[in-house]
């Protein structure tokens, strides 16, 4: 079989899995629907290979100062950082860091023992940046789509620009790529295992013809642990790091 390049062949896959058409999957079209979606979201939300990290540039307006927060897209899912442009052509000549770059990156041409003394004046410049700069807070509503502009950012002005440093939702219906990935492809089939589960566990005892015996209970805890394993390999080998603001 082709690979999934949709939503629906992704839930064929997944169906396929559990033994579909062989055996009939006691899950309605309405529970697979709601499962895919509970798969996706938890992809996009946690794992590394669902989001994609961006740099979006705003021009500031009057009503941004005024509101104190700007608007980003639905598919922000987190905020790494706010970068302020100065607008004004000429700062970087009179700016300290500027000249303190520029200075190591002589000082380090051919010359790989000043890599220490390249390491020593970061470490300063950090330093004389933290002491003298005003600490920069931002807080982001991810169900409202607002990055909120606190303490640092009352110098902002109308008409200059920042740069906001975001992880986005990779929408698979553009990159149908998505539905091939083969943690998404575990993960969905064991959310449907575990709602076929669930379906089943009232008719647990029930004997069908040919003395076969139902037992949902038995799938429903099978898919809970296979599930809850799935959670903590994404846990543990495919979580973005901590270094970002989520909604």
């Amino acid at each position: 079989m082709a690979k999934p390049t949709t939503r629906a062949t992704l839930q064929d896959y997944c169906l396929r899995n559990l033994g579909a058409p062989v055996i009939e999957i006691n899950v309605d079209e309405d529970q697979i629907e709601d499962r895919t979606d509970d798969a996706l979201q938890f992809y996009q939300e946690f794992h590394s290979d669902g989001v994609i990290r961006e740099y979006l540039k705003h021009e500031l307006t009057a009503t941004d100062i005024t509101n104190n927060y700007i608007t980003v897209a639905d598919s922000v899912t987190n905020i790494v950082r706010m970068l302020k442009i100065n607008a004004s052509s000429g700062s970087v000549l009179f700016d300290m860091g500027y000249h303190m770059r520029m200075n190591d990156i002589f000082m380090l041409q051919g010359l790989s023992t000043q890599l220490q003394s390249y390491e020593q004046s970061q470490q300063k410049l950090s330093l004389i940046d933290h002491t003298l700069n005003t600490e920069e807070h931002i807080r982001f509503s991810r169900h409202m789509n607002r990055v909120h502009m606190d303490e640092g950012y009352g110098d902002l002005v109308a008409g200059e620009f920042i740069v906001l440093e975001v992880m986005s939702i990779i929408d698979p219906a553009t990159h149908v790529d998505v539905y091939n990935d083969l943690y998404l492809k575990k993960y969905l089939t064991a959310l449907i295992k575990r709602q076929w589960g669930a379906n089943m566990m009232k008719f647990d005892g029930f004997q069908l013809p040919g003395g076969i015996t139902m037992n949902g209970r038995q799938m429903y805890e099978d898919a809970i642990e296979e599930i809850a394993g799935l959670e903590e390999e994404c846990r543990l080998m495919w979580a973005m790091p901590d270094n970002f603001l989520m909604g």
